[in-house]
């Protein structure tokens, strides 16, 4: 481990014909089991490891890697030994780490003590710096949520007016323009959601440099009176900055998997107009009267659920770094480090080596 920084890792999907294995998803299985292990009792982990390791793996790279199978055995029959020896080697690191964490803070501590007031004051003054950020970032989210729902509602209104008319065509023209009329509408919606994700993503990127940014303003401001303990003082801000990434990786996730909630809800408009027009000619009408009159407004609600849900995630990204900064302020006056100190400077460190271990796996043979 060392006293020095850990280097930061970004994931990033294998090349070539190994593109679809994320060293990050994998990492994520051996973490999971890590940390599984670590509440069970010593004789269940005897009979845990090999089998259940063994189990996650092979259910996360046979949902990947469909297209290589027999790679994806081999790969397998590597991880799990190399996630069991991985799993004991951290073991040991993880009670020195806690050890050292501990110790380097309570040193830390002792030579801040001359300077409490000034170190209060410096890292509130970076909790105020923060919030005065974040504050416009929030704003930024919650208009370009509103702005992309927006978009997407005036896009789909059309389609509702659309359908209003056909209904007055005779039943074999309608039943006969209901598909492609259908395929059109699911385009619309998902090229709706890809835009909306387009210009969601960005965000937490701009909110990670500003994360970066605000970490380095708070190191330059408390180096003056850690001089003798710079080590102690980097092991707590890589933790902070630990800490502040997961938290902007979450508000990416959670960005994502909203905006592919909206499409999951808004698809099956599409798919109802479809199994509408397979029925009887006669009865079509009646069908899709009810579809038509309730098309605007079942849009309209889906939309606005999403914008109830995703406009407040920079408000709660905010709230979560304030909170962090709070936690560190919190630490450096007792000399106590919590249990996820160490645990997340560990998970970063199974993550740099899955990813490294998976770089010299050779690529399935053609």
């Amino acid at each position: 481990w060392g006293s020095g920084a850990v280097p930061a890792l970004i994931p990033a999907p294998l090349a070539g014909s190994r593109a679809d294995v994320n060293p990050d998803e994998v990492a994520s299985v051996i973490w999971k089991y890590f940390t599984e292990l670590g509440s069970n009792a010593k004789d269940t982990v005897e009979q845990l490891q090999q089998t259940e390791i063994s189990k996650q793996l092979n259910t996360l790279l046979k949902g990947n890697l469909q297209s290589v199978s027999a790679y994806a055995e081999d790969l397998q029959e590597r991880l799990v030994p190399f996630a069991t020896e991985l799993q004991a080697r951290l073991a040991q690191d993880s009670q020195r780490l806690k050890e050292q964490i501990q110790r380097e803070l309570r040193e830390l501590q002792a030579k801040l003590a001359p300077f409490a007031d000034e170190v209060h004051q410096q890292i509130g003054t970076n909790i105020r710096q923060l919030q005065a950020k974040m504050s416009p970032y929030a704003e930024e989210l919650r208009s370009r949520v509103d702005r992309s729902a927006g978009e997407l509602q005036r896009a789909l209104e059309p389609y509702a007016a659309e359908l209003q008319e056909r209904l007055k065509d005779n039943a074999e023209s309608i039943q006969a323009s209901l598909s492609p009329y259908a395929d059109r509408l699911q385009q619309q919606i998902d090229g709706g959601v890809e835009s909306l994700k387009e210009r969601l993503s960005p965000m937490a990127d701009e909110l990670k440099a500003q994360v970066e940014q605000s970490v380095a303003e708070l190191r330059r401001g408390l180096s003056p009176y850690a001089q003798e303990v710079q080590d102690g003082l980097n092991r707590q801000l890589e933790s902070l900055t630990v800490q502040m990434e997961k938290a902007a990786e979450e508000l990416r996730s959670r960005l994502a998997s909203s905006s592919e909630e909206l499409r999951a809800q808004l698809s099956p408009l599409a798919l109802e107009l479809r199994e509408a027009a397979r029925g009887d000619p006669e009865s079509l009408r009646q069908r899709l009267a009810p579809l038509a009159q309730q098309l605007d407004q079942r849009v309209g609600q889906t939309l606005e659920a999403f914008r109830q849900q995703a406009a407040p995630f920079g408000e709660t990204f905010g709230k979560q770094l304030v909170q962090r900064l709070e936690e560190m302020r919190g630490k450096l006056d007792s000399g106590a480090a919590g249990v996820e100190d160490h645990l997340e400077l560990l998970e970063k460190e199974v993550r740099e080596k899955v990813a490294a271990f998976l770089s010299t796996v050779p690529p399935p043979q053609d």
